[in-house]
This record gives C-alpha cells, sequence and structure tokens, in this order.
C-alpha cells in the first residue's frame, strides 16, 4: 500500500522543537472513535496509547459526548473558578457516592489546576504545610511531572535536566525489586531514617506510584505497598499515591492501590478522570489534613465545567457497577498477557520480561533500541503504541478499558509482527 507523506510543514515551521509524540507517529489525525484514529488521508490507526491514559473510555465516547452536547446547548457554565457550580455539585456526589463512599474513603477533594502536575504539586505543598518539614521521598524511576516541584520527585535524568535550576528537597529511595529481592525491603530507607548521622532530613512524605508508566511499566507488589504504608505510619511521614495515570480502573480497581488494602493519606488523580480527555485533576486527602487557608493554592482553569459534566457522566456510565467495569479490565488484562506470552515465547533470546497489571503492560528487550523499532514499525502496520523507561527501552501497552476483544487480539498481532520484523 502506497502511503502519502502527511504535509507537516506548519508544525515543524512554527511549532516548538518541543514536540515529541508527533515524531513518533508522522500523520495528521483528523477523527477518533472508540480505540481508532483516522489521519486526513482516511488512514486507520489502532490505538493502544489512550492519550497516555487519558482516554481510558475511548475516543468521543457516545454516552459522555452526548453529556457535554446537551450541557453547552443549554449555555451551562464552562469557566467558574471555584465557584459553587450545578455541575460541580453534580459531580462531587456522584464522586461521593459510586467511587469514595463505597471504599470507605473519607477524602476531602481538592481541584487544584487541572493538570497532573498541578494535582503533585498541590499534594507537597499540603504535606509540608502539614508536617512543617520540606523533605519529600520518591522512588527510583518515578515520573510525577513535568512541573519543577514534581521534577524534584521525579527519577528520569533527561526530564530532570530540562529544569534548568536545582531540584531541591526531594529524595529517591529504590522501587519494589530495584534490587531483584537480594536487600530486604525498605531495609535503607529505614536505616537512614533511624540514623541521626546519615544525612536524611525527616521527610514530610513519600511519594509512590503503584505502577510506574512512564519508568517501565514496575508494578510494585501489594505486600511492598503495605510495609510502605506501614512505615510511614512508624515514621510520622504521610503517604502519597500518584495516581495519574493507574487510577479510574485502569489496574481493574478504581484506585490502583485498592488490591494493596492500603488507605493513602493523599491521592492525586488526573488523566481520565474527566473521561473524555478534558483537562481536570483532585487531590483527595483525608479530611484532618484540609489545613489550607482559602486561596492557598488555586488555578484560573481548577473549576473546568465541562470536565466535571463528562466525569460525571463516566461514573454512571461506568462505575455504578464498579465490579462489572473490574472484572472486564482484569479479562483483558488476562488476554494481553497470553498474547506477550506468546510473544515472548517465539522471541525468548531477545525478550527481557513482560510486565503489567490490568491494561496496562510492558514488553521489555534485552536490546534497548529494540523498542523504539517496534514502536515505529507498528505505527507502519497501522497501531499506535509508545515506549517508557529512563532508555525508552519498553514497549508500552496503555489501550482504552473499552476496548473490544478483537480489537486487541488485532493490536497484539501487530506487535508480534513487529518484534519479528525489527529482529
Amino acid at each position: 500500500m502506497t502511503i502519502t507523506q502527511p504535509d507537516l510543514s506548519v508544525f515543524e515551521t512554527f511549532e516548538s522543537e518541543v514536540r515529541s509524540y508527533c515524531r513518533s507517529w508522522p500523520a495528521v489525525f483528523d477523527r477518533a472513535q472508540g480505540s481508532v484514529m483516522h489521519d486526513e488521508d482516511g488512514r486507520r490507526h489502532l490505538d493502544f496509547f489512550a492519550g497516555a491514559g487519558s482516554l481510558n473510555y475511548g475516543h468521543n465516547n457516545p454516552v459522555l459526548k452526548r453529556a457535554l452536547i446537551d450541557y453547552l446547548l443549554r449555555d451551562g457554565v464552562t469557566h467558574g473558578l471555584d465557584m459553587s457550580t450545578v455541575a460541580k455539585r453534580t459531580f462531587l456526589s456522584t464522586f461521593q457516592d459510586l467511587v469514595l463512599r463505597p471504599r470507605g474513603l473519607p477524602y476531602k477533594v481538592m481541584f487544584p489546576g487541572p493538570t497532573g502536575t498541578n494535582a503533585v504539586e498541590a499534594a507537597l505543598k499540603l504535606a509540608r504545610k502539614v508536617k512543617g518539614r520540606e523533605a519529600i521521598v520518591s522512588f527510583t524511576n518515578a515520573f510525577h511531572g513535568m512541573s519543577l516541584g514534581s521534577l524534584a520527585v521525579t527519577g528520569n535524568a533527561f526530564k530532570r535536566a530540562g529544569a534548568g535550576v536545582p531540584l531541591v528537597h526531594g529524595t529517591p529511595m529504590p522501587f519494589d525489586h530495584y534490587f531483584d529481592g537480594t536487600v530486604p525491603d525498605f531495609l535503607w530507607f529505614e536505616r537512614l531514617l533511624e540514623d541521626q548521622g546519615s544525612g536524611l532530613n525527616k521527610p514530610a512524605a513519600v511519594i509512590v506510584e503503584t505502577v510506574q508508566g512512564e519508568g517501565g511499566i514496575n508494578v510494585a507488589r501489594p505486600e511492598w505497598l503495605r510495609a510502605l504504608k506501614e512505615l510511614c505510619e512508624r515514621q510520622d511521614m504521610l503517604l502519597i499515591v500518584d495516581d495519574i495515570q493507574m487510577g479510574c480502573g485502569r489496574t481493574g480497581a478504581f484506585f490502583s492501590f485498592e488490591e494493596s488494602g492500603i488507605v493513602p493519606d493523599i491521592v492525586t488523580v488526573s488523566k481520565s478522570i474527566s473521561g473524555y480527555g478534558l483537562p481536570m485533576s483532585l487531590c483527595l486527602f483525608r479530611p484532618e489534613l484540609d489545613v489550607w487557608e482559602p486561596g492557598e493554592h488555586n488555578g484560573t482553569f481548577r473549576g473546568n465545567n465541562p470536565a466535571f459534566v463528562t466525569a460525571t457522566a463516566a461514573l454512571e456510565a461506568y462505575w455504578t457497577d464498579g465490579a462489572a467495569m473490574e472484572k472486564q479490565t482484569r479479562a483483558r488484562g488476562e488476554q494481553i498477557q497470553e498474547g506477550l506470552i506468546s510473544i515472548t515465547e517465539e522471541n525468548l533470546a531477545d525478550v527481557k520480561e513482560y510486565r503489567g497489571r490490568g491494561l496496562v503492560w510492558g514488553l521489555e528487550f534485552h536490546d534497548k533500541e529494540r523498542a523504539g523499532r517496534v514502536a515505529g514499525r507498528a505505527f507502519e502496520l497501522g497501531l499506535l503504541i509508545e515506549t517508557s523507561g529512563p532508555e525508552s527501552e519498553v514497549v508500552k501497552l496503555l489501550p482504552a478499558l473499552t476496548i473490544t476483544p478483537e480489537e486487541l487480539d488485532e493490536g497484539l498481532s501487530i506487535v508480534a509482527r513487529a518484534v519479528r520484523e525489527t529482529a
């Protein structure tokens, strides 16, 4: 098939060199529905990227789209900062009824600026305010955002280097499996905390991802998370779970930490909370931590009412029966796992490991550059997948939760072919 080269001149001339995803996928996209995107030439692309996890319910989900259109047609408030609106009230009530109350989570809900990194900034500021300390502990290969506070607790050297200033008050510790089981969990961390000569300032909080998405699909064991929570309680530190990419059902349950049985002190949520790809984020925390002064953390777009509307529609459509949603996600995840097992068995000398939970999976190769070649070939074959890990050494599969079994099989077949053809 002859593929017409897209006209990218406008982007290359006027847009900053900072653009990234478009370099991996040289197409000009025009339409999208469900798990399929079409470029301006009509070429079909199956989507295993889902807006970096912002489109858990697919592109232009018809239920969410109808709710949004109806709201706009009746001149519903679109911009409200933190004013009280009908859309916000409906979302808060629905979130309480369908998500927080059934899980016994007593969290207060804060609307920071509508990005994930802003939710993280709010969480860090709140933890420092509550505890009166500056230090925050994060983990190797973590990614928490691109603003300065979030970068200070991010592990990736390339992203950290872009800050241009020292990134302070963040201390990294080994994530689960970092030493391949040769060192007891948290031995180093707790010894530093208890040693008056260690040089580690007493942290206000620990921030963790239960599955490190950008870090290479590194999955924390439930027992490791429970031990971390217990350590935080013993040492008077708050536990922050960054659920920005792994929340909203990505790993099965609505929150990715549910499987471990822990209750974090603070949780950050963004990406798919609006359900439709509209900017929105939440910072959730125990009521006794709500020590903010009015306006102490704010943002012009923290009241994104259209996002409240689609978020409410998503909760009502998919989380009224959360057990059914979780069961479907786990079944789709098992389908991906079976596909990755088959790919691994076919390429035993090349594949280092596959790993994941729910509908987030990674395929790592011994040749660190192989993942990029596989993703490039997959694009040529009509599949959008990205790479992750500190050296982009992992092929990352992140399809929508609403993807069909047939679409999953199609995508996995393309991945298998791309692996074969990039040997």
